[in-house]
C-alpha cells in the first residue's frame, strides 16, 4: 500500500472557504474557536470540563443505555458507553443521514477520521477518555437525499411514499431493494459477506434508525464507535432552555445574520451555506415534521391546522419536548449540550454551516466545538494504477477537469509542438516596429495596427486549436483510455468518495478494506489522501 497526499486547494474539488480556513487564514479566525491541532486540545478539554453540566453526562448515559438495548456490542463500544459516565471522558462527533446502506463513500471516511482522532489525543493526553461519536440524523425528513445509492453506475432506489423524521420510518419494502443489490453483486465470498450485511440491518429491523445503528455498529463497533439518536425525549428535555432561547427570542436568528455578512466581507467567493429562520425547530407528531412559524401573537405549525398561544406552546414544550425538533442552524447546538464533546468532523458543506454559528453558541452559553474537516481520499487499485503507468499519468493529471487533462496530456505525448507560443512571441516582436510607425502618425493609423494584431494573433489561436483537434483524432485510442481511468477513478467527473458506496471497493478488497482505511487515513494531515492498494 502507496499513500500520498495532495494539499485540499490543489484537488480543484474544494471551496474556497475550506481550503482558507485550513490554512488558518487570519481573517477566519473570529468565527471558529480553536484551530484543529493537536495541542489546542489541551485548552478546548479545560473549557469544555467547566461548561458541561456533570448531570447532563448521567442523562446521555442513561438515554444511550435505552437505546442499545437488545444490540449486541463489541467490549469497546460496553467499556466506552461507561466511561461516558466519568469526568475526563470526553467525545469526538461525527454525523451523517440515514442514507441508505450508507451512502457515499465519505460515510466510512467520517467515522474513521473520528476514531484515529479519539486514537491520537489518547496518545497525547493519556489521563483522559475519548470516546468517537457517530450522530445519527434521524430527524431530517429530506427522503430524496438518503432513499439511494450508487452501485457500478446504477441507482439503487428505495420509492415509497414518505413523510415525518426518517429514523422513525419503517424498513417495509426493502426486500425488493435486497434483491436487486443481490443480483447486481453476484458471487463470491466478498459479494455474500456484504448481501448478508445488507439483509441483517434492513430486513433484520422494523425502523430505518434501528437498520443504520446495525450497519454503523458492524462497520466500527469492534473500533468502539458510540452511536447516538438524537429523537430521544430525555435528551431533548435537556434542549428546552435553548428552544425557548430560540422561539421567543429568535437569538440563533439574530446572531446568525449579524454573522453572515462579516463572513461574506472577507471573499466574494465564500458561498453562505444556510441561513437562518426565525425559529429554528420543527414540530413532530403524528407522522408529520413541519416548521414551528410566529404568527401575530400566536405559533402555528405549516401546512397543518395545529396552532398555539406563547403559553400553550409553552406547556407544550415542558409537557413534549420529543415533539420538537432542530433545524441545521440548531442541530449543532443540541449536539454540543447533550455531548462532553471537543471536536466535530465533517465535510466541507457542514463546516461551512458551522462557521455560521459560533456567535450564536457563545449567546447561549455553550462551548463551541474544534472543527476538524474530515478525511478525503482516492483509492487507486494495483490494476489501476498500472494503467497510469501505461499511460505516464500522474494521479495528480486526473484532477484536472476533462479538456484540460485531454489538452495537457494529447499536447505531452504528440510529437508535434501544439504550443504557439514562440510564434505569438514573434508576432508581436514584429508589430512593435509597426506601433513605433503608428506613432508617428494619426490615431486612426494605430488603431488600425491594433486591430490587426488582434486578428493574426487570434488567426494563430484558432490554427493552434485545430492543430490540437487533429492530435486528438489521431491519438483517439489513447484519449479514450485516458478518459475511462479517469472516469473510473471520479465518476460523474466528482470525487470518488461522493459518488461510489463503499461496496464497491468491498468487493476488491473484502475484510482489508477497513482495516486498510483506518492505516491511510490521519485526521490531523489536512491533505487530501491518494492511496494505492495492493
Amino acid at each position: 500500500m502507496d499513500i500520498d497526499c495532495l494539499p485540499f486547494k490543489d484537488t480543484g474539488y474544494f471551496s474556497d472557504l475550506i481550503c482558507d480556513y485550513i490554512e488558518d487564514k487570519e481573517g477566519l479566525r473570529s468565527f471558529f474557536n480553536r484551530y484543529p491541532n493537536v495541542g489546542n486540545f489541551k485548552d478546548q478539554l479545560e473549557e469544555k470540563s467547566r461548561n458541561y453540566p456533570e448531570e447532563n453526562r448521567t442523562v446521555l448515559f442513561e438515554a444511550l443505555q435505552r437505546q442499545y438495548e437488545g444490540v449486541a456490542i463489541s467490549q469497546k463500544t460496553k467499556d466506552n458507553l461507561i466511561q461516558l459516565k466519568e469526568p475526563i471522558t470526553f467525545t469526538i462527533t461525527t454525523g451523517h443521514q440515514l442514507n441508505l446502506f450508507s451512502g457515499p463513500l465519505y460515510f466510512l471516511y467520517k467515522i474513521i477520521s473520528t476514531i484515529n482522532l479519539t486514537i491520537a489525543l489518547k496518545k497525547q493526553y493519556p489521563r483522559f477518555n475519548f470516546v468517537p461519536v457517530y450522530w445519527m440524523a434521524t430527524e431530517d425528513h429530506d427522503f430524496d437525499e438518503i432513499n439511494y445509492f450508487n452501485f457500478r453506475n446504477k441507482k439503487i432506489q428505495w420509492n415509497r411514499d414518505a413523510s415525518g423524521p426518517v429514523g422513525r420510518f419503517n424498513t417495509k419494502g426493502l426486500e425488493g431493494i435486497y434483491d436487486t443489490f443481490a443480483n447486481e453483486l453476484g458471487g463470491g465470498t466478498n459479494a455474500e459477506e456484504l448481501k448478508d450485511l445488507f439483509k441483517k440491518a434492513y430486513l433484520g429491523h422494523s425502523t430505518l434508525a434501528g437498520a443504520t445503528r446495525y450497519l454503523a455498529n458492524e462497520l466500527f463497533g469492534s473500533q468502539g464507535l458510540v452511536i447516538v439518536d438524537g429523537d430521544d425525549k430525555s435528551l431533548k428535555r435537556l434542549l428546552v432552555p435553548y428552544v425557548e432561547k430560540d422561539i421567543f427570542d429568535n437569538i440563533s436568528f439574530h446572531k446568525v445574520i449579524e454573522t453572515i455578512p462579516k463572513l461574506e466581507k472577507l471573499s466574494d467567493s465564500y458561498r453562505i451555506q444556510v441561513n437562518p429562520r426565525e425559529i429554528n425547530y420543527f414540530y413532530i407528531k403524528d407522522g408529520i415534521r413541519e416548521r414551528i412559524v410566529a404568527v401575530k401573537d400566536e405559533f402555528h405549525i405549516k401546512s397543518t391546522d395545529i396552532k398555539f398561544s406563547k403559553e400553550g406552546l409553552l406547556q407544550e414544550l415542558e409537557a413534549y419536548p420529543e415533539r420538537f425538533s432542530p433545524n441545521v442552524i440548531a442541530r449543532p447546538l443540541y449536539q454540543e449540550i447533550i455531548l462532553p464533546n471537543l471536536c466535530y468532523i465533517g465535510g466541507g458543506g457542514e463546516l461551512a454551516y458551522w462557521l455560521e454559528l459560533k456567535a450564536s453558541f457563545d449567546a447561549m452559553g455553550v462551548t463551541f466545538p474544534i472543527l476538524l474537516p474530515r478525511n478525503s481520499a482516492i483509492v487507486i487499485t494495483e490494476k489501476q494504477r498500472q494503467k497510469l503507468d501505461k499511460m505516464n499519468l500522474s494521479v495528480a493529471d486526473l484532477f484536472l477537469k476533462r479538456n484540460h487533462f485531454i489538452n495537457k496530456k494529447i499536447r505531452k505525448i504528440s510529437n508535434i509542438d501544439i504550443d504557439f507560443s514562440p510564434q505569438k512571441k514573434f508576432l508581436k516582436d514584429q508589430f512593435k516596429s509597426m506601433y513605433d510607425i503608428a506613432s508617428k502618425t494619426d490615431a486612426s493609423f494605430l488603431g488600425a495596427v491594433k486591430a490587426q494584431e488582434v486578428k493574426q494573433l487570434k488567426g494563430l489561436d484558432v490554427l493552434e486549436n485545430r492543430l490540437l483537434k487533429a492530435q486528438k483524432r489521431k491519438l483517439k485510442d489513447h484519449v479514450e483510455r485516458m478518459t475511462q481511468l479517469q472516469d473510473e477513478l471520479f465518476p460523474g467527473q466528482s470525487l470518488q468518495e461522493r459518488n461510489l458506496n463503499f461496496s464497491e471497493l468491498y468487493l476488491e478488497f473484502g475484510q482489508r478494506l477497513i482495516p486498510m482505511l483506518f492505516k491511510a487515513l490521519d485526521p490531523l494531515k489536512l491533505e487530501f489522501v491518494i492511496l494505492i492498494a495492493e
